[in-house]
């Protein structure tokens, strides 16, 4: 799949949520997951991931984490 740039799609998930410790990445209520989006590439979602871990600075246990959802999809190509 090409952009109509020519640019491959690198497609990478933002999301984030409470965590119910600091010490492991497990979440207090999947229900309240942010999901903030789908980006077509990493730099556009480090933008956004940026952007929300900045927001939520004064929770110690809020986190916000990017998923390269490319790597799924095909887990087989070199990224």
């Amino acid at each position: 799949m090409t952009e109509q740039s020519g640019k491959k799609q690198l497609l990478h998930l933002v999301f984030g949520g409470e965590l119910s410790s600091l010490q492991g990445v497990e979440f207090k209520d999947l229900n309240a997951l942010d999901i903030v989006g789908i980006f077509p590439d990493y730099a556009t979602a480090l933008q956004a991931w940026k952007a929300k871990a900045q927001q939520t600075v004064d929770n110690a246990q809020m986190r916000y984490f990017i998923v390269h959802m490319h790597r799924l999809l095909d887990p087989d190509a070199a990224a």
